[in-house]
């Protein structure tokens, strides 16, 4: 196990560099000079040679690649992620100030798409062939084929604009709410935003969970319970447990998908999360805010993935049992 825990990281943390490099290389392979990376075209162009100096020296690309990545990593493992072009402040605190933001709306919606989309697919596996399933599955595929922002302009469009029960942008009103108040406040900006990732999410859940039950429920050992005279309940629960493994590796390899549907969920309600950073930052050309959120991305996905890779034998017995 032991052995297992350590080559897993060191794969893990291969991985990790990897995108570390990528994410340090992308902006200085662009075409042109590095100024035009940080700056708009119409300012780089008045700049004087001096102030080009001045730029380049403020942010470090006047130095040599290999210095240049040395002390890139250096400020990673310090936090220091340069300073943002548009902002004027450091990276590491414009990401602070979202991703809070983004966690409750990702974290929401991985909970409620795996809830709702595991339950589905089990009833549609367990009623497999009749109308239900039919139904049920011809359901979720026509929400999974809408694209996000279709979703959430129409949920805007019914439940904000036309029925007024939830405010339209933001996650905080302009008054000064506190406590209870503010909480509530905070939930009900969320449900439409939410709401929109958790359809995103649930037609795969849905998918990976049915299929798997299905494959279950032509197991030796479910043929074994029935004929040992036990309730449809209980041979249900008894499948449902081994179907429940996929479904949990897709919920934290989904966790990535959900966050780059975030960015465009959050544009569509003007959600101050990690997404409408990312948003902002590229109509702003403003490379070192990408470059940090990218980098935030990646590790919160590697994580996901490690966390999913030692968590499944503790999972499943016989991977436990293959290993030892």
């Amino acid at each position: 196990m032991a052995r297992h825990l350590l080559r897993t990281s060191l794969q893990y943390g291969a991985v990790l560099f990897a995108a570390i490099v990528l994410n340090f290389a992308l902006p200085r392979l662009a075409p042109g000079d590095a100024i035009d990376y940080l700056l708009p075209p119409e300012q780089a162009g008045a700049l004087t040679p001096e102030q080009r100096t001045a730029v380049l020296d403020r942010f470090g690309l006047d130095d040599a690649v290999p210095e240049q990545f040395r002390r890139y990593v250096t400020g990673i493992a310090r936090g220091d992620l340069l300073v943002s072009v548009r902002f004027g402040r450091p990276v590491t605190s414009l990401l602070r100030e979202r991703v809070g933001w983004t966690l409750l709306l990702v974290g929401g919606a991985l909970a409620l798409s795996t809830l709702i989309g595991a339950a589905l697919g089990f009833r549609s596996a367990w009623r497999r062939g009749t109308r239900a399933d039919t139904g049920t599955l011809g359901a979720v595929m026509f929400l999974d084929a809408l694209p996000p922002f279709f979703v959430g302009m129409m949920l805007l469009l019914a439940f904000s604009v036309g029925l007024g029960w939830f405010p339209s942008y933001g996650a905080v009103s302009a008054t000064d709410e506190q406590g209870l108040q503010l909480v509530l406040e905070v939930l009900k900006r969320a449900v439409l935003p939410m709401a929109t990732l958790t359809v995103a999410g649930l037609g795969p859940m849905y998918l990976i969970a049915r299929s798997a039950l299905v494959s279950e429920l032509q197991e030796d050992y479910v043929l074994m319970a029935e004929a040992k005279g036990l309730s449809d309940r209980q041979v249900r629960r008894h499948a449902a447990r081994n179907a429940l493994l996929p479904v949990s590796t897709v919920a934290l390899v989904g966790l990535g998908t959900l966050v780059g549907g975030a960015a465009v969920v959050e544009s569509v309600f003007s959600y101050p999360g990690l997404g409408r950073l990312i948003y902002e930052s590229v109509l702003a050309r403003d490379y070192p805010v990408l470059q940090g959120a990218f980098l935030l991305l990646i590790v919160t996905i590697v994580i996901a993935n490690l966390l999913n890779d030692l968590a499944y034998p503790l999972l499943d017995p016989r991977v436990r049992k293959r290993r030892s």
